[in-house]
């Protein structure tokens, strides 16, 4: 973890945001916390995270998002080599997918 970005207010910041439940819960604290376009500038970036995870290419993301080749670079990077918090959040969203794709065909049996 990056100390520089550590402290008390951080801290506070994401108690607060692991206290929410719901999805509408999310919108409304972001909303409140951030701009419209700081909100979609970071689900921009965690779709280009996804779409890489995906195994697909800087062009095609470009092509899907029109999110710029530096931004795609930047968040590559981070996959590559940052903390980590991309490849937690979507290894438990793929765990996630799996256990509902798993809940829909026993619930057709």
């Amino acid at each position: 973890m990056n100390d520089k970005l550590k402290d008390s207010h951080m801290d506070d910041l994401f108690d607060a945001i692991l206290t929410l439940k719901t999805r509408e819960e999310c919108y409304a604290l972001f909303e409140d916390l951030c701009t419209i376009a700081e909100v979609k500038s970071l689900a921009s970036r965690f779709q280009v995270a996804i779409l890489l995870d995906e195994g697909y290419t800087y062009t095609e993301i470009f092509n899907k998002t029109g999110v710029s080749t530096a931004t795609i670079s930047r968040v590559k990077r981070c996959l590559d080599y940052g903390a980590d918090g991309y490849r937690t959040v979507l290894s438990r969203m793929e765990r996630r997918n799996d256990i509902k794709e798993q809940g829909k065909t026993e619930g057709n049996n």
